[in-house]
């Protein structure tokens, strides 16, 4: 690991780098919703950040992820961003698997207990607009092509889209750049896993007639499809076939996407006026270490899972708000150890990361069954769940993250760890009060109890009606300590 980071201002010039190289804070490599938070949550504390993406500026329909969980809207509420997404979208609060096994989230105990249906531009037009007010950076059209680093810092050679080079050094630097990732491969780190979709087709469509949901899901043992609305009159098909697997240079048509539609749901719904065609797969993989040194991997470029379940651009945006603040701390001086309150990013977000991989893994290796053992136990497990309350829930509460929970160390509080739920108190609800960026001290009114030092600024609040427990919340909603 590096030396702790040093606590002066960040330059805004380097006079002995090529012209165009300067220094900053954080460099975020990524301009996806990952990177997006991430940034917006430096900007926001004060941290001098820049974003660099190799996609040129635009608003792209393009999507790759349509769902927004629970957790994950939590986590925009303590930014002031969820109400309003909620608007651009349709919200579900069923999850149907199999065709026969059906997730009630609306029993989620959270002011969001559904599924919100929206498409992923909405959410990076959000994040994007929060990060550009709180003083972000961009340089978009903008390519990595190697990072050095020391004890004291990281520097990136970049190149834009004239070629011309230059070098930002920063304190630290994260890569949110995606399953291809630069920030990765120039670390020269494994990727280790496979595909478990090959030759998935897509499409962009209209449809005649529109699903009785926003967000289907059903298949065969030979074939599954997806569709998803855009919420405009738009949807996203997507339709695999174990009998038709073909290179992914092979060209989509639209009728090869009606017949794996048809074959999963038994009706094509119509679909007419493709926009956009493509073909893809989708792997399962896990970079070992989360961190090196100074630079940091988050979203896709730390991890990537199936489709199944929707929880990878979830994930990502989780694994944001847990670093961001950790960073903050770290550049502010706020925390004695700086290098062990980062590693805890590695030690809390790998198996989070893991569990996923299994989890989505799981789902769609179900849904791919085919030969009687395997649709035997894709039968028990549906049955299972529908019958097992307590096995339901917590299915619903990992696929949601509403049940994802970091460990504590031995003799701490049972609550030392867990999410916290939008607990209403004297001041208001907690996530408003989170908006601010600070830990949260819960306490009843009277002297407050000898809470421990934090790595960071500490919001005072108070329990509406006299409690015995006091509550220590991180920045990121989870709880850190807590007393009775």
């Amino acid at each position: 690991m590096t030396g702790k980071p040093s606590t002066d201002s960040a330059q805004s010039s380097d006079p002995t780098a090529t012209p165009g190289s300067y220094y900053t804070d954080v460099t975020v490599v990524g301009a996806g919703p990952t990177g997006l938070l991430l940034a917006g949550d430096l900007a926001t504390a004060g941290v001098r950040v820049t974003v660099v993406e190799r996609r040129p500026e635009q608003t792209s329909n393009l999507t790759r992820a349509f769902g927004v969980h629970a957790r994950t809207l939590e986590l925009l509420d303590a930014r002031d961003l969820a109400d309003e997404l909620v608007k651009t979208g349709s919200p579900m609060t069923r999850l149907t698997f199999f065709g026969r096994l059906a997730l009630d989230l609306s029993r989620l105990r959270t002011r969001f207990p559904f599924l919100l249906v929206t498409p992923q531009y909405e959410v990076e037009r959000l994040l994007k607009r929060r990060a550009l007010a709180a003083g972000a950076r961009f340089r978009y059209g903008t390519e990595l092509h190697g990072l050095s680093q020391d004890a004291a810092s990281v520097a990136a050679r970049l190149s834009d889209e004239d070629g011309r080079e230059s070098i930002v050094r920063s304190r630290y630097l994260v890569g949110t750049d995606g399953v291809r990732s630069s920030v990765r491969t120039a670390l020269g780190l494994p990727f280790p896993g496979g595909s478990v979709i090959r030759s998935m087709a897509m499409a962009d469509v209209r449809l005649t007639e529109a699903p009785a949901s926003p967000l289907i899901a059903d298949g065969t043992g030979d074939a599954f499809a997806v569709i998803a609305s855009f919420g405009d009159g738009w949807y996203r098909a997507m339709a695999w076939r174990r009998s038709h697997q073909v290179p992914e240079s092979e060209p989509v048509g639209l009728e090869e996407v009606r017949e794996i539609t048809r074959k999963a749901f038994g009706t094509d719904f119509g679909m007419r006026d493709p926009r956009w065609l493509s073909r893809f797969h989708s792997d399962e993989r896990q970079v070992p270490e989360y961190r090196q040194g100074r630079i940091f991997l988050a979203g896709d470029a730390a991890h990537v899972h199936s489709p199944a379940g929707g929880q990878g651009m979830n994930t990502g945006m989780q694994d944001a708000a847990n670093l961001s603040w950790k960073l903050t701390a770290a550049l502010r001086g706020d925390t004695p150890d700086a290098d062990a309150l980062l590693d805890t990013y590695q030690s809390e977000r790998h198996p989070v990361g893991k569990t996923v991989l299994r989890s989505s893994g799981a789902i769609v290796r179900l849904a791919m069954a085919h030969n009687r053992s395997q649709r035997l136990a894709r039968s028990f497990t549906a049955r299972f769940l529908s019958m097992v309350r307590p096995a339901s829930d917590k299915a619903m509460g990992m696929i949601s993250g509403i049940g994802i929970a970091y460990g504590a160390e031995r003799g701490a509080h049972r609550l030392t760890g867990r999410r916290a739920p939008d607990l209403q108190l004297a001041e208001g609800r907690l996530y408003e009060l989170l908006r601010g960026g600070e830990f949260v001290l819960i306490t009843s009114n009277g002297e407050p109890p000898a809470a421990p030092a934090v790595p960071g600024r500490v919001t005072r609040a108070h329990w509406r009606t006299p409690r015995d427990t006091s509550l220590l919340i991180r920045p990121d909603g989870y709880i850190a300590w807590a007393q009775q």
